[in-house]
């Protein structure tokens, strides 16, 4: 029996929300969020939870079911994966977006921090990861400094299929493996695409490339949980079966009615009632390195998802709350001065863990100068731990509003909980902002705008608007 199976092990694993520093009782009314507030859009609630289930049952919702429904994708992933560790010495992820901030938050997060820097033996035998998710030529060149193409396998990731980014990557990649390996190019390479439409799945099918698809109803920041993320974690060696168990048992979580029991629609509630008070800026704070990326993921998923012009009705509205990332305790040192006496404008969130999985124990010496000997038999576990707790009591002492997600250790099982958690807080808040928070029309705005800049077919008029801009001043460059 795998341990994601055992209910008690499973127990001892659940994700918890600790929300105190954001009620008024702890906080004060001026600032914190009372019981009243919460009761007094209780129809909001219920019309959101409503609109959840709705949606879910309609199809609008594809990444609530992906713990379930892909046991033969699973299958044959874990196979390719294999097949990939026995024939390559890298692996590189061509995407942008949720194709590669997902892929990049799960590795760090799962596997050694310094995992390509790691003999294959120490990997585990398995390749090591890059994730090209830009098109600085600088980064690109680099790149081919560090791997073997020809002992290389590419993942060419994009829904769409047009991604300017990722497909530029593809262009030179393809040339790349021409010269290097010949025509048989397309062995050395993976599409993860729609099904059915797109420039990728015609390409895919041209070459004969091995191919992944992405759901209906899912798009590219809900994504981790499909082979977009999944085949990437499974080719480095992370238990993707475990990732999925914990999605599932925070989606049982997640049904419940009782908001007071359903962690991430209290958690959505209560940024949304923040937001309504001025607290526009939501700070992702995890308190452990293997978690930071995180915090990088979160921050698409959160803008992306919330950042809205119009609401449903078409209305102007504006919404939504800034993500930014910081990192303790490294932050502490570097933004948490404004945190504590800047303006009353933001949510912190922090990431917490209860067992990290190592101890480092800090040793006895400089005796004779007692504010650094104190230190001496404590461990680092320890010190992590108080910084964080201090944190949190600055934090609560100034009166700003805070809470704490604490995972109890860094493993697949919890990382595919606090994946689905906040993205069904993210969700639960795109309703009770009554805005969309599956499309990205401002995102499309500047994609349209790069395909006239650089003359794609079909976009003469965007080009032609885009030439009627006004021109810009030479004397307010300077």
């Amino acid at each position: 029996m795998k341990r994601y199976e055992d209910r008690q092990w499973k127990q001892s694993m659940r994700l918890t929300m600790d929300f105190n520093n954001m009620m008024s009782e702890m906080i004060g009314a001026e600032q914190g969020i009372s019981k009243a507030s919460i009761d007094a859009i209780d129809d909001e609630l219920k019309a959101a939870a409503k609109a959840m289930i709705t949606k879910r049952a309609d199809g609008k919702m594809g990444w609530r079911d992906l713990p379930y429904n892909q046991n033969e994708i699973v299958e044959d992933i874990l196979k390719t994966a294999s097949e990939i560790r026995e024939n390559f010495h890298a692996f590189v992820v061509l995407g942008i977006g949720g194709s590669a901030l997902g892929p990049i938050a799960v590795q760090q997060a799962l596997n050694h921090m310094h995992y390509n820097e790691l003999s294959k033996e120490q990997r585990g035998g398995c390749p090591r990861l890059y994730v090209a998710d830009n098109v600085d030529p600088e980064r690109m060149e680099a790149l081919f400094d560090v791997i073997d193409v020809e002992k290389t396998m590419f993942n060419v990731v994009t829904k769409s299929g047009s991604t300017s980014e990722t497909m530029s990557q593809l262009l030179i990649i393809q040339e790349k493996l021409r010269s290097k390996v010949g025509e048989n190019y397309p062995n050395h390479l993976i599409a993860t695409t729609d099904k059915e439409n797109g420039n990728l799945i015609s390409i895919a099918r041209e070459l004969g490339l091995k191919s992944y698809y992405i759901p209906k109803g899912v798009g590219g920041r809900f994504s981790e949980l499909t082979p977009v993320g999944l085949l990437p974690a499974a080719v480095c060696g992370i238990d993707i079966e475990e990732m999925l168990a914990g999605a599932a048992y925070m989606d049982e979580i997640c049904k419940e009615d009782d908001i007071g029991k359903n962690p991430a629609f209290m958690g959505a509630t209560l940024q949304y009632l923040a937001v309504q008070d001025g607290k526009n800026i939501s700070v992702m704070m995890p308190y452990a390195d293997s978690l930071k990326y995180m915090a990088d993921w979160y921050a698409q998923l959160w803008a992306e998802s919330l950042g809205k012009r119009y609401n449903l009705k078409g209305e102007e509205v504006f919404a939504g709350q800034t993500p930014v990332k910081a990192l303790g305790v490294t932050d502490q040192h570097s933004q948490v001065q404004l945190y504590t006496e800047g303006p009353f404008d933001k949510v912190t969130t922090f990431l917490a863990v209860g067992s990290y999985r190592t101890t480092i124990e800090i040793p006895r010496g400089f005796d004779d100068h007692p504010a650094v000997s104190f230190l001496s038999g404590h461990t680092l576990n320890e010190l992590i731990h108080a910084e964080q707790a201090a944190t949190e009591y600055a934090l609560l002492k100034a009166k700003r509003l805070n809470r704490t997600i604490t995972i109890p250790e860094v493993n697949a099982f919890t990382i595919g909980q606090l994946l689905y958690f906040m993205e069904v807080e993210t969700a639960f808040a795109g309703e009770l902002l009554g805005i969309d928070a599956f499309d990205q029309p401002g995102v499309e705005e500047g994609k349209n705008a790069t395909y006239a800049l650089l003359g794609r077919p079909g976009y003469e008029e965007k080009k032609a608007e885009l030439d009627a801009r006004p021109k810009k001043n030479k004397e307010h460059i300077i």
